[in-house]
């Protein structure tokens, strides 16, 4: 069995200012026994360069500034550009509206959690879901 812990960086693109729902979630995936590799407040060039370097299994984004979907695209397009994006799962959360989870999912994002979405969920999509 493969005993590597699920690497996750944790990263806000842009500067939106809302802190506490990615603190929540951090804290809750550093308490799950996954290892939490906070960026706080990057650009995506940043968030993409962290997630490679660091080698992570998750990107976790916490955006609130509602630019979701250009900032994902950016992600997802860098991710691509470096050969990293099948080895990466991404994860969107923040004050983004239901109607716009389909489309993010469609753009290649695992998940999308909103507001009042459980730390539980997250976790239990996580594990289920990383590739091992």
């Amino acid at each position: 069995m493969d005993d590597k812990k699920i690497r996750v960086l944790m990263s806000k693109p842009g500067i939106d200012g809302h802190w506490r729902g990615g603190i929540v979630v951090s804290r809750a995936i550093r308490d799950a026994g996954m290892e939490l590799i906070f960026g706080g407040f990057q650009n995506v060039q940043q968030i993409v360069e962290a997630a490679i370097q660091e080698d992570v299994d998750i990107i976790g984004l916490s955006i609130h500034s509602g630019a979701h979907f250009a900032y994902t695209q950016e992600i997802i397009d860098l991710l691509k550009e470096k050969g990293v994006f099948d080895d990466i799962m991404i994860l969107v959360g923040g004050v983004i509206p239901a109607i716009d989870f389909p489309k993010l999912r469609e753009m290649g994002v695992a998940n999308v959690y909103g507001p009042g979405s459980l730390t539980k969920d997250i976790i239990d999509f996580i594990q289920n879901n990383v590739k091992k």
